[in-house]
């Protein structure tokens, strides 16, 4: 081949590669993001409109089953980078509850009320007002408070048992305290709605 037609090969090359490279980069610009990491079965939708638990705050009003409540404050645990929130919950009346919320890895929500018992966490089970409970999880926690608890920053030991239909039993002790007893109640999201507080 002489000289012209060689340099006509390499620009011919040339413009098919440039062609090639383009088209490629096309094809990659038109392909769709890749997937999000996020949790599929999260139920977005309805947090938009009754409100995300684990948003909660000091302030933020709450209905559990249609009780109204305020948000006075809440308790933010870590347990070795487990965490959990306890929000203390009060009516007009000054009813007080406590909401547990915890993902596990699903979204758990427990209202807790005070129990007025002589029981002490230990034995495999337990039975309170002809309900029997089985021994299901113990520990500390480093516990960091917000808002009004009553409590302060320390440590709080705890030792669940489980009942029946979606039941708890719960035994807890902040710092040195002795134990104090609550029973709980596993709730829906759709048992909870929120109205956060207004800000600005």
């Amino acid at each position: 081949m002489d000289g012209l037609t060689v340099v006509l090969v390499i620009v011919v090359a040339a413009a098919v590669g440039a062609l090639i490279a383009g088209l490629v980069l096309r094809k990659r610009q038109q392909q769709p993001p890749p997937p999000s990491l996020k949790d599929p079965f999260a139920d977005d939708d309805h947090h938009a409109v009754y409100g995300d638990p684990r948003s909660l705050k000091a302030g933020d009003l709450v209905e559990l089953r249609g009780v109204s409540y305020s948000v006075r404050g809440s308790l933010r645990c870590d347990e070795g980078g487990w965490t959990w929130s306890e929000h203390l919950l009060e009516t007009a009346t000054e009813d007080r509850v406590w909401l547990s919320v915890e993902e596990d890895p699903d979204l758990v929500l427990i209202v807790w009320t005070e129990a007025d018992t002589d029981l002490q966490p230990g034995p495999k089970t337990l039975t309170l007002d002809g309900a029997t409970y089985r021994s299901d999880e113990s520990g500390t926690a480093t516990v960091r408070t917000e808002a009004t608890t009553g409590l302060k920053d320390g440590t709080v030991r705890y030792h669940d048992y489980e009942g029946p239909d979606d039941t708890y039993l719960s035994f807890e002790s902040y710092g040195d305290a002795p134990w104090e007893a609550s029973t709980g109640a596993l709730l829906s999201t759709y048992d909870v709605k929120i109205f956060p507080a207004a800000t600005g």
